[in-house]
């Protein structure tokens, strides 16, 4: 027999099983999917690795899904935390909370929670709301955070860039206050050139004054 012949085996029925394992994750929380995909990852390197160096694949399955269950976890949950206690201090604001597709959560601030037009200094609806991020900070050195300042397409670039970077730096100035340290922050200015909406309408300039906080993760 083939000795790859018993490695390739052992890579199918892993492969198959953490399908099957992750076809059980709809009905999960955030946390538990993470969870879940760090295990199945996990299992497969496992017997794949052990089953290549002689070892007992099934040991090495077990080993590898407890680890990749545990770094699945930790990065989940604290994002889950987070992304659940900014809902809770958004609600009925109009802010918008989501993760996006590469496990960053993502807090889209529409200008008439934010800035006045044609101004930096950020309003009064948004300070609860970025006391309540600051806090979801805390105890979390790793945490990364990226804020994009956007404007509609009113005015000229000469006057959009800037003020776009402006409104990203005030924020991150006001999050500085909280307790954030500002080397854990990146800001830029997008001006008018990523809109979400058309320009052609006021109700669609409209969503296109924003302010973006991004937070990752590191691996």
């Amino acid at each position: 027999m083939n000795k790859s012949t018993p490695i390739l085996r052992t890579s199918v029925l892993a492969l198959s099983a953490a399908a099957l394992f992750l076809a059980g994750c709809e009905n999960m929380s955030e946390r538990e999917k993470s969870t879940a995909g760090g295990a199945g990852i996990g299992a497969v390197g496992g017997a794949v690795i052990s089953a290549a160096t002689g070892g007992n694949a099934g040991t090495g399955a077990a080993i590898g899904g407890a680890v990749g269950a545990i770094a699945g976890n930790l990065w989940g949950k604290k994002q889950e935390d987070r992304k659940k206690q900014m809902e809770q201090a958004t609600a009925g604001t109009g802010v918008d909370v989501t993760r996006t597709s590469d496990n960053q959560l993502k807090i889209n601030v529409p200008n008439d929670v934010s800035f006045d037009i044609n101004s930096a200094a950020i309003k009064p609806q948004l300070r609860g709301v970025l006391d309540s991020f600051a806090s979801s900070l805390q105890g979390d050195p790793k945490a990364e955070v990226t804020i994009i300042g956007h404007t509609d397409s009113t005015g000229n670039a000469a006057i959009n860039n800037p003020l776009s970077l402006e409104r990203a730096q005030s924020v991150r100035d006001y999050l500085s206050g909280r307790g954030v340290a500002p080397s854990r922050v990146q800001t830029a200015g997008r001006g008018d050139r990523e809109p979400v909406a058309s320009n052609t309408t006021e109700a669609g300039r409209a969503q296109n004054r924003r302010v973006e906080i991004f937070v990752r993760e590191p691996a």
